[in-house]
């Protein structure tokens, strides 16, 4: 008797599939809105909400039919610093005359200002390179994180509730308010405070 093969969704399926949620959680939210002055924390229930069904719907789904998750995703630990600026801009940068005047003085005077305002850029240019690839890297680990990793933890219990309704409800509901629990309380707590 050969052993049944256990289906595997890839990583970068669930990526997708989150972003068709947030998109379609986003359009709902503005189509049911339109006529409404809703507040903010109210349009954050209604996201929430349906981010949640989904997720629940999607989670019940995979473990009664026992998925499990295979990591696909790149690798993002290649980025070599400087790497931003490694390129030819087409074109100039064209930047406003100062008008030092003319003589000695003007010379010593345009010579200070460029070198003053040739480290502020290169500061300027090291800063916002740092900025961009930390921001970019905590919010790509929050998206594997949270639309895989978090999958993950769910889908470890496949083998226990494959084909058990119950079991798989539970452990869903259970999950689901794990994972948006905390979110509906940052939520109601800046609506009280």
């Amino acid at each position: 008797m050969k052993a049944s093969k256990k289906p595997y969704l890839k990583g970068k399926t669930i990526f997708i599939i989150s972003l068709i949620v947030i998109a379609v959680t986003a359009v709902t939210v503005w189509l049911t809105g339109i006529n409404y002055n809703r507040a903010l924390t109210n349009n954050f229930y209604i996201s929430l909400s349906i981010i949640g069904t989904l997720l629940f719907a999607f989670m019940t789904y995979g473990l009664y039919k026992g998925l499990g998750l295979q990591d696909d995703f790149p690798n993002y630990r290649n980025y070599t610093k400087g790497s931003l600026f490694n390129y030819q801009a087409p074109g100039g940068f064209d930047s406003s005359e100062t008008d030092v005047g003319d003589g000695l003085s003007g010379l010593i005077l345009s010579i200070l200002l460029w070198i003053v305002m040739s480290i502020l850029i290169l500061v300027a240019m090291l800063l916002l390179e740092a900025i961009f690839w930390f921001s970019l890297f905590i919010i790509i680990m929050m998206l594997y994180w949270v639309f895989f990793r978090a999958l993950r933890q769910v889908f470890k219990h496949a083998n226990t509730t494959s084909g058990n309704f119950t079991k798989a409800v539970a452990y869903s509901l259970s999950y689901t308010f794990l994972y948006l629990g905390w979110i509906f309380g940052i939520v109601f707590l800046t609506e009280i405070i």
